[in-house]
Parts: structure tokens; sequence; C-alpha cells
């Protein structure tokens, strides 16, 4: 019988029954999809709040997500190379800037090249600290993200204030037009004005997905097939990932280590510098602005966590991350407390599922959380204001607390690594 090495947790398992006994990737993106779109269109009808479902939140969720997941595939890129990149922030702060300097004197694609360099910028930094000098990743993300905040908040004072008047905002600059589909676009609005269980809810969903869509937002989206096919399907790909599983032993057979994590590095840069374009470039969104990325870095480093290191699990975390926050926006505190009961539904699930498995302590763990937000819903008919703004960052902690059980980082990840050295 043929036997092969599964690839990142090197156990032996004949090839028939790995094919036979596991679902592929994409299929289960899809069933989780389903499941997320039952469980928000059960609790849009079971508490009245129609903002969970509708278009307007599809669409301001879109645009939100872009920046946590370009974000998060830099993280991707970084990693698989054995790179911990905490400096996501900083590359994202510097793109901001960048993205507002490069659209106000060439336009919009100026812009997005500007905001890729600077990120990159970033990234080589980064690099450079942590490749050649073996400077601790963490050390150096973090003095990436505080340098990001001061060189900008400098620049910005040196070449923005002269014209705006203000040294925290730049002048107003062009934004990407938008494209929609219309006659798709038209004939979701009617299914969703019906109210039909079910349909209307998914007709809102892809209304607001294929409404007002940008070029960077298709850009951003072809990148995750692009990026699982690099790194899966080249031999560059493999290269690279064998940095970040085991550097000795890809440097054995005759790998250019330093060259790939470089390599890796600024294109994780790039991607998070395009990720702080997509804050100034968008429409809906703000110009220029001092601390304008919230912590989206952050946010994006966990949708990677979340995804296990893989690009489809990492954009359904950048998806749910986007969508709290979108939600928090087009809904305000009702739908946001709506979604607490949703999620008591989605608990519940889970709670049937583990018992049975007869995981008896994995259900009862469960039952106390479904209770306990079920309280919280029960008792409030909205959430306080200054809480709000933060949903986003409220979800991302309680998804890593989950997801912790399952996650499977690269074997060499910020570990430092010398030519030459075993």
């Amino acid at each position: 019988m043929i036997t092969d090495v599964a690839p990142e947790s090197g156990s032996t398992m004949p090839v028939q029954q790995r094919k036979r006994g596991r679902v592929p990737g994409w299929l289960r993106g899809v069933i989780w999809a389903v499941i997320a779109i039952a469980v928000i269109s059960t609790a849009s009808y079971s508490t009245g709040v129609a903002a969970l479902t509708s278009s307007n939140t599809a669409s301001t969720a879109l645009r939100l997500a872009l920046p946590i997941l370009l974000c998060a595939l830099g993280g991707l890129w970084a990693e698989r190379a054995g790179v911990v990149n905490i400096g996501l922030e900083g590359m994202m702060i510097l793109g901001t800037w960048g993205a507002a300097w490069g659209s106000y004197n060439g336009g919009v694609w100026a812009g997005l090249i500007s905001a890729i360099v600077f990120g990159a910028l970033g990234g080589l930094l980064h690099a450079v600290a942590t490749v050649t000098f073996n400077v601790n990743h963490i050390v150096s993300g973090v003095a990436i993200n505080l340098l990001g905040l001061g060189v900008t908040k400098y620049l910005a004072n040196l070449i923005f204030a002269p014209i705006s008047g203000n040294p925290r905002q730049s002048p107003v600059v062009p934004k990407f037009d938008t494209y929609s589909a219309s006659f798709l676009s038209d004939w979701l609005g009617d299914l969703e004005k019906e109210q039909r269980v079910g349909i209307s809810d998914v007709a809102g969903i892809l209304r607001g997905l294929v409404t007002e869509v940008a070029p960077l937002t298709m850009i951003a989206i072809i990148l995750i097939p692009v990026s699982f096919w690099v790194l899966w399907r080249t031999r560059f790909g493999l290269r690279l990932r064998s940095c970040g599983e085991n550097p000795v032993a890809a440097e054995s057979l005759g790998v250019n280590v330093y060259l790939h994590k470089y390599v890796a590095v600024i294109i994780s840069g790039a991607f998070a510098g395009m990720g702080g374009a997509s804050l100034v470039l968008l429409r809906g969104g703000a110009d220029y602005l001092e601390n304008q990325t919230n912590g989206r870095g952050y946010i994006g480093l966990a949708a990677m966590i979340f995804g296990n290191w893989r690009p489809g699990g990492l954009l359904g975390g950048a998806a749910l991350f986007g969508y709290a926050d979108g939600l928090q926006l087009a809904g305000g505190g009702e739908a946001v407390l709506a979604l607490l009961y949703g999620a008591v539904i989605l608990v519940g699930v889970i709670v049937v599922v583990q018992l049975f498995r007869k995981q008896w302590i994995a259900a009862g763990l469960g039952v106390v959380g479904a209770g306990v937000l079920y309280a919280i819903y029960w008792s409030n008919d909205t959430l306080p204001s200054d809480l709000i703004p933060y949903t986003a960052h409220f979800v991302t902690l309680i998804v890593l607390a989950v997801a912790s059980q399952r996650l499977r980082p690269p074997k060499a990840d910020g570990q430092p690594y010398r030519r030459g050295e075993d």
C-alpha cells in the first residue's frame, strides 16, 4: 500500500484512506459559510433586527474586512518563512500615509503603489533586524510599530500640515471608483425587500458584495488564491515554507534561507501597506488620519492565527472580524446585541455536536457560555455606546480563545537562525 508523509504533521497515512476521510478545505469553507448565514438569518428573524443580513451591513463589512484580510495575508507570508511579524500594524500605518501622499500627487493608482512601497520598506527593516541581525522578532515588530507612528506623524506635519492646516490629517485625496453588477444588484434588492425567510437574507448579503465594489477589493480577493498557489503549488513556495519548518534542513538542500526570508517579509510589508491604502483610497473611508488603523494590524494577525496559517482560513477570520466591525457601524448597539443571540444559537449547535461525541466537559462549558450570553442579551435592550466600537476586538479575543486548541504554526516560526549552525 502506498503511504506518504503529511506535510505539516509528520504522520504517515494511506493515501487512499486520506482521500476518502478528509473533507476538502474549500468544502469546509462552504459548509461554515452556510452555517454562519443560517445562524445570523435565524437571529435576524428571531430578534427582528434586519441589519444582521442587510446589504448595507454586508457592503460595510466587505470594506472593513479588506485591511484585515491584507494584513493577514502579509502575516501568512512572513510566518510561513519563519518570521513573526508583529510589525504589521506599523507597516499598515506607513501604508496609510504613503497612500494619501501618492494619491494626492499622482492619483489613486500612484497612491496604491506608494502604499505598497512604504509598507515594503517597513518589511525590509524588519527583515534586516530579524534575519540579518537576529533581533528578537517581537521586539523588532514592536519597534516597527512605534517607528511607523513616529515617521508618519513627522511626515504629516512636514508635508500635509501646510496644505490641510492640520498636522494629523491629509488634504482630500482621490478615491477608487466603484462598480456594481447592476442587473444582479437590482434583482437581489427586490428579493431582499420581500423579506422571505432565508432567501432575503442571502440576497441581502450577496447584494452587498456585488454593489459598489472597488478595484482594490477585487485585487485583494484575487490575492488569496494566488498566495495559495504560489506557497503550496510552486517550487519557490515549497522552499519558502521549508524555511519556516526547518531552515537547517532547507539549507542542507541548497535553499538560500536568508533570501527567502527577506522576500517573504518584504512581501508581507507590501500587503500590509495595501491594507493601509484600503483605509484611505476606498469610498466611504476617511482620508489619511493619525492613528487611523485602530489596531487592525493586530486583528489581521489574529485572523491569520484563526485561519491556522492557511489562506482560506484567514479569509474566514477576516470576514468574521470585518462583519463584526461593519455590524456595529450599520446597526449600532441593537444589532450587536442581536448578534449575541446568534452566538447563543451557534454555541447551542456546538453543544449538541459535543454531546454526540460524548465530550461532556466541552458540552458543559458550552452550556455555561450560552447561558451567560443569553443572560446578557435578555437583560439589555442595547449595549453601552462606549463598548460598541470595540466589537471586533472582543470577537478577536473570543475567537482566539476558542481556536487556540487546534492551532499548528510553522515549527521554526520566530526561532533564531544562523547560516551554517545546527
